[in-house]
């Protein structure tokens, strides 16, 4: 594999095997190792799959010459962070730092509502963050992502700029470091088995880069990013549980939009002036395309129902049935 390349050739096999998947990690470890040399790297990790996997591989790699870095930018899921701290610092024991900046990125997020601009100041940001860590390290001279080439494809195509590639600054202090760019996201998590992570990680919920920024769409504010991030952990631990108890297939991936208009409501016998909360889950094995699955009816009931009752501000739920194409899996 060509691992300087952006662009997957036709004739790349389907990463889908053990065997494959082993083939791919030698080759990968070996290219990292002659790329970095005696360097050392930062990697971005949200503790999605994606960066996840990336870590196990550069770990593998490199050793003790990776430094993790989490960034909680406010726009993670409900006890997201505390997650990625447990597994990766006390599990694996890879070095770790936890950075806290939700008041940073919210404040410079204030008011925007253009997704792309979002994009564009979440992915400077975040260099603008790992630049002042790497600057109280010694010999940080590469830059690690979970880039994948669904990244990369729509990136390219215009469809959405992705913090890691279109949002990226003209101008980085390192060279990146992005084993897994030319991989789909089903091949990723192969990878991610081959590598030995738990199913937990491996089959984890994919979030995007900039979290539920795009998912509490429109110009952020922190009362309707409280309701979303709410209303999401409902979400997931109704189809979960559902999932454990054997009554659903569980989708491929499953969350919320909290929009930024209001509907009107009734509650406690006075109008309600609130949220409207919309539910997605889609089944995919590339995300290139998608399609929705049709969950259980008193599934749905149940989950409104307890998003109407326990989320402040949410006065309607909705289902969406959008396939991608022509919708993508994010709102924005």
């Amino acid at each position: 594999m060509d691992f300087t390349s952006n662009h997957r050739p036709d004739d790349m096999a389907r990463i889908n095997t053990p065997e494959l998947a082993q083939a791919f990690i030698d080759e990968a470890v070996a290219y990292t190792r002659e790329q970095v040399g005696d360097g050392k790297v930062l990697l971005a990790l949200s503790g999605g799959v994606d960066s996840s996997v990336v870590a196990a591989l550069l770990i593998k790699a490199l050793g003790k010459q990776l430094v993790c870095v989490h960034v909680n930018h406010g726009l993670m899921r409900k006890g997201e962070s505390e997650q990625v701290i447990d597994v990766f610092r006390n599990q694996l024991g890879a070095e770790l730092i936890y950075v806290d900046a939700t008041d940073r990125f919210l404040d410079l997020l204030a008011g925007v509502a253009d997704p792309e601009a979002k994009r564009h100041i979440i992915g400077e940001e975040f260099i603008k963050v790992f630049d002042e860590e790497a600057a109280k390290l010694e010999g940080i001279g590469f830059l690690g992502q979970g880039t994948i080439y669904p990244d990369i494809l729509e990136s390219e195509a215009g469809v959405k700029a992705h913090h890691n590639v279109g949002g990226l600054p003209a101008e980085l202090n390192w060279e990146l470091v992005e084993p897994v760019k030319l991989l789909f996201k089903d091949e990723v998590r192969v990878v991610g088995k081959q590598l030995g992570l738990p199913d937990s990680m491996v089959y984890r919920q994919p979030f995007p880069g900039p979290g539920l920024g795009v998912r509490c769409t429109g110009a952020i504010t922190r009362d309707r990013l409280e309701a979303l991030r709410e209303a999401d952990a409902i979400v997931r631990e109704e189809i979960d549980a559902a999932s454990a108890a054997g009554t659903l297939e569980r989708p491929w991936q499953y969350f919320c939009v909290v929009p930024d208009y209001r509907a009107t409501g009734v509650r406690d016998g006075k109008r309600a002036f609130e949220w409207p909360c919309i539910i997605r889950c889609i089944n995919t094995v590339d995300v290139m395309t998608a399609e929705v699955p049709e969950l259980d009816w008193a599934l749905l009931k149940k989950m409104t129902k307890r998003i109407l009752d326990e989320v402040p501000g949410i006065c309607r739920v909705a289902y969406e049935l959008s396939p991608k194409p022509i919708a993508t899996v994010e709102w924005e």
